[in-house]
């Protein structure tokens, strides 16, 4: 299959329960519900890259077991190219273990499981993938040297390259930024990159300056219900977000990113890119879950005509 989205990232099972509040140390609560849903960064991005337009490949990484299984069979069912998701026969598929209060506030241990064991030799092995494709996307859920290895590939194969930086606790290595086409941080990520406060829309105009300054290409930070800041170095644009009832923010950045990485693929210019993913994350937010929430181009398209 020819993919034009080629995502390289993680896969994991979220183990989700419901509490009324999260357990204090040493103390074991009674809950109310439990749910596994698929998940992770890479894999929600593909499900969102599939559903939102896009033919889609993923390289990434599972264990031998029944997480494993219902993952690839997950990505499979919409459509996409797996034959690049290995399985490593001595080690356990990436978890995250997550417990939701009532107030919606929840508490998250990741166990890295299969993601940790993605190596350069995977992404090598499947080089056919990233000739394939015309947009390149990753995250920081797999090992740094697997990340730096693909921007670099994929930057020479001359392809569209995206990261989106999480999770990440600092600046990102210098080298990486001239091999990125699109650096797509939240908040909380663009703090962490640049040191700087961003709660604003100025100030995150400020940290993509930073960036820029750093030697970044072009910069857009996604800021929740306040929209999403664009940043190129000849102009900075503010899109403000679409007015929703949300329900649950799990994945609207993952929606909002696969959905860019899509809109770009299918010949969209880079302002019909943005608001395309700003309608498919609007929408993810009204519905429940990671997943689950991510809609479909027709559902979109409806939203922007």
């Amino acid at each position: 299959m020819q993919a034009n989205v080629l995502i390289i990232g993680s896969l994991n099972m979220d183990l989700v329960a419901q509490a009324e509040r999260l357990p204090r140390a040493g103390e074991t609560l009674l809950g109310q519900s439990f749910a596994t849903v698929p998940g992770g960064k890479g894999a929600n991005q593909a499900v969102a890259a599939a559903r939102l337009g896009g033919q889609v490949a993923m390289i990434g990484c599972v264990g031998a077991d029944a997480y494993g299984q219902a993952l690839r069979q997950a990505l499979v069912d919409e459509g996409i190219d797996c034959q690049g998701v290995r399985v490593a026969e001595d080690v356990a598929t990436g978890i995250a273990m997550i417990v939701v209060d009532a107030n919606s506030q929840n508490a998250i241990v990741i166990v890295a499981g299969g993601n940790g064991q993605l190596e350069s030799t995977d992404i090598e092995r499947f080089d056919g993938l990233l000739q394939a494709a015309d947009v390149v996307v990753c995250q920081l859920e797999i090992p740094y040297p697997v990340v730096a290895f693909v921007l670099q590939r994929a930057h020479e194969a001359g392809k569209t390259v995206i990261l989106n930086p999480a999770p990440v606790t600092g600046p990102l290595p210098s080298q990486w930024l001239g091999w990125i086409d699109y650096l797509i941080p939240n908040e909380t990520e663009a703090q962490a990159l640049t040191g700087l406060a961003v709660n604003s829309v100025a100030e995150a105009e400020q940290a993509a300056s930073l960036l820029r300054e750093a030697g970044a290409g072009k910069i857009i930070v996604t800021l929740g219900e306040r929209g999403v800041l664009f940043a190129d170095g000849v102009q900075s644009r503010h899109s403000p977000g679409r007015k929703v009832q949300a329900v649950d923010t799990t994945a609207a950045g993952d929606t909002f990113v696969g959905g860019f990485a899509a809109a770009l693929a299918r010949g969209l210019d880079e302002s019909q890119a943005i608001a395309f993913g700003q309608a498919a994350a609007a929408l993810s937010v009204t519905r429940a879950g990671a997943q689950p929430s991510i809609p479909t181009l027709a559902q979109v398209e409806q939203v922007l005509s």
